[in-house]
């Protein structure tokens, strides 16, 4: 088994669904660049939770709380040619995906 180059592509947004879109438009270029793609794979979901008083300065009791999710997915990309490099580079992604790139 040859160990050749090896792309990881980490992608992070608070929607899900335009999270799942960016790695369907990612899979496309590379797989129609003629790459390998192992994933996406879904990684664990960071919950962040904030509790808030509803008054000022009384009662205790009457809370609020409110919680901001980060999705996050990986894909490989085996073996990359120069034409995936360039596909990747030219990639137009939705607002609101946050791209992490590593060789």
């Amino acid at each position: 088994m040859a160990t050749g180059m090896r792309i990881r592509v980490r992608l992070k947004s608070y929607d899900y669904k335009v999270l799942d879109q960016a790695a369907e438009e990612i899979l496309d270029a590379v797989l129609q660049s003629g790459g390998e793609v192992v994933g996406p794979v879904p990684l664990p979901t960071r919950i962040e939770r904030f509790t808030v008083l509803r008054g000022p300065h009384i009662d205790k009791t009457s809370q609020e709380t409110f919680e901001q999710r980060t999705h996050k997915r990986l894909i490989d990309i085996v073996d990359p040619t120069p034409k995936t490099l360039d596909s990747l580079s030219n990639l137009d992604l939705p607002a609101g995906v946050s791209i992490e790139i590593k060789m």
